[in-house]
């Protein structure tokens, strides 16, 4: 996609592709598409894992030259507004000089630039760090934001055109249709095909794209129910503060945290616990707003319950101004989600060497953060940032809640969209190469999962439009068609011939109107075989046919018989006495019939 890879794609009929992030990987999702021509950046995020140049995408890629990306890519597709989609925007645009054009949807604009100013909190304010983006530039970015509409088709220029589809995962995160002539791609972003307490199921039409660009988050993993990941949840939880321990619960701000706080507030309710219950993030008193805002992007229960009551207005839960070291069992959401940094790192190591305490990790943590190392159930001590180290005692539960589709919603997902590829990203490398042999064992279609910085090329495949005759369409599916069509087992295709004048205008006539299309003459097909028969089956050989057609179904007024012969239309049986033969002859629409002439005659002139 670099300037001369740009002049090249423009002549060939490939798509091509580049991960910049997520290539056998899990965050840093920035993917390029080139697709007739225009070049699409898909996702701009950041990687967790890293505190250096690495958690950016190597825009180098792209040009050596900073301020000059607009001249090679069309536009910027944001598909949702976790950092790991969206963290790197600012940087590319402000800092590194992007000035095209931004997609993403109402939500993801509203509440991308939130996160974006608490991670530059966080990495200036509290790490010190130097040449960060700004709040300014924060805002300068989102001006340049192209906000989008689900199912609405945006004209990017008079080529490239986009439409956005619901992905679940969190409120306001799409799926992505590019099209550019016949040439078209899916990208999924993260995408979850199970509804929840608050979203809806992802849901896309049946595209049939050249290429879908789809996560793997969970390649090989297919989990247990809702419910039974709930019961889990919840025993764990009252277990901890039944034994007077604390429970520390890392989420992001938007979507784990709004599912898992109702699930508790409505527990808490039940059972009649009386431990508190706290949010140690302002960012969720600020989502409720969203939630409010935009009712649309929820699942229908949120919709039909907002006109009665407040479902996100938390009766048990309240925000956490305390101290971290009180004493008593308590229940503690804090942000983020991997213990990266932040809060819930900083509750985490004042509470990890009481082995009454609990660390719920309710999603994926990817791996370098201080979640990814605790998944497994470590104990002892813990390494952070190579400065210091956490005795680890507690209790720890890994319990996904994650709004990410598993293996089975993954699969479920190319079913629908039919795509001539697919293409495996935003996962680990050992877990896509199982998922791609099941997509080419079930579905017959290429799977490719390139590292990053490595170009797949996709060979595109443009439909040909082909208009078919109203009458042909009309005599196929007409209910009252013949005996014999239906015993030929037609009725689900036609017969017509494809007429082509030129590359592009194509069209199926009925045999006849074909004729007269080209000026040419009906020729006719005729079939014959002949057959032994026994001599002494002579006198009841024909009788013993028309009985046996009778039986069969034939109707006996299209059956005509004379001495030693049966006529049915072109259809014709002759008994030749002298050579003990009989003669079978038809045209090409008795094709069917004729098979089952000859294992009649076979059965009853033989033996």
């Amino acid at each position: 996609i670099n300037a001369e890879y740009g002049d090249r794609q423009k002549s060939m009929p490939q798509i091509r592709v580049v991960p910049l992030g997520a290539g056998q990987d899990v965050g840093r999702s920035c993917i390029l598409v080139s697709i007739g021509g225009k070049n699409i950046m898909f996702d701009c995020g950041m990687h967790m894992g890293f505190n250096d140049a690495r958690r950016f995408p190597d825009f180098s890629y792209i040009s050596k030259t900073k301020g000059s990306y607009h001249q090679y890519i069309d536009a910027l597709v944001i598909s949702h507004f976790h950092l790991d989609h969206c963290g790197a925007m600012v940087h590319f645009t402000e800092q590194c000089g992007y000035d095209g054009p931004i997609y993403m949807s109402h939500p993801t604009k509203a509440i991308a630039p939130i996160l974006l100013e608490d991670y530059r909190k966080i990495s200036v304010e509290r790490k010190g760090e130097e040449n960060f983006f700004t709040s300014q530039m924060i805002k300068d970015c989102m001006r340049k934001v192209i906000p989008v509409r689900l199912h609405e088709t945006i004209k990017v220029d008079d080529e490239l055109e986009l439409t956005p589809y619901y992905a679940g995962h969190v409120l306001g995160a799409c799926m992505f249709y590019a099209r550019v002539g016949e040439e078209s791609v899916v990208y999924t972003g993260d995408f979850n095909t199970t509804p929840d307490r608050h979203l809806g199921a992802a849901w896309i039409e049946r595209l049939r794209p050249d290429l879908l660009i789809t996560e793997t988050t969970y390649a090989n993993t297919i989990r247990d129910s809702k419910r039974t990941r709930e019961r889990d949840f919840l025993k764990k939880v009252h277990d901890a503060v039944s034994r007077g321990g604390k429970v520390l619960i890392p989420v992001f701000a938007l979507g784990r945290a709004q599912e898992l706080c109702m699930l508790l507030n409505s527990y808490w309710e039940r059972t009649g616990l009386q431990h508190p219950v706290y949010f140690a993030a302002g960012l969720t008193e600020k989502s409720m707003t969203y939630y409010d805002l935009f009712t649309s992007w929820t699942n229908q229960g949120i919709k039909q319950a907002r006109s009665d009551t407040n479902l996100f207005d938390f009766k048990h839960i309240r925000k956490f101004d305390g101290d971290i070291n009180a004493p008593g069992p308590m229940v503690l959401f804090a942000t983020p989600g991997m213990l990266h940094a932040g809060m819930s790192l900083e509750v985490f190591k004042a509470w990890a060497p009481g082995p009454e305490n609990l660390l719920v990790i309710p999603g994926y943590c990817v791996v370098g953060t201080v979640g990814s190392k605790l998944v497994t159930g470590f104990k002892g001590r813990l390494p952070i940032d190579g400065k210091s180290s956490i005795d680890v005692r507690c209790e720890i539960a890994h319990v996904s809640f994650s709004a990410h589709a598993d293996s089975k919603g993954i699969m479920a997902l190319i079913k629908q969209v039919a795509p001539r590829n697919v293409m495996l990203v935003h996962g680990e490398k050992w877990k896509m190469g199982v998922l791609k042999d099941k997509v080419v064992k079930e579905f017959g279609v290429p799977c490719i999962y390139p590292a990053n910085g490595e170009m797949a090329e996709i060979q595109s495949a443009p439909e040909v439009p082909v208009s078919v005759s109203a009458e042909l369409v009309s005599s196929t599916l007409h209910p009252e068609r013949s005996k014999r069509a239906r015993t030929c087992g037609a009725e689900a295709a036609f017969h017509g011939v494809l007429i082509a004048e030129g590359a592009t205008d194509m069209q199926i006539l009925p045999p006849t109107k074909a004729l007269e299309a080209i000026g040419e003459a009906a020729h006719e097909l005729s079939f014959c075989r002949k057959l032994s028969i026994h001599q002494t089956k002579h006198d009841e050989f024909v009788s013993t046919l028309q009985q046996q057609l009778l039986q069969q179904g034939v109707p006996a007024d299209q059956i005509s018989s004379k001495p030693d012969q049966l006529q049915m239309g072109k259809l014709a049986i002759t008994l030749d006495r002298r050579k003990s033969e009989v003669q079978l002859s038809w045209g090409l629409e008795d094709q069917p019939f004729a098979a089952k002439l000859i294992r009649a005659i076979e059965s009853t002139g033989r033996g």
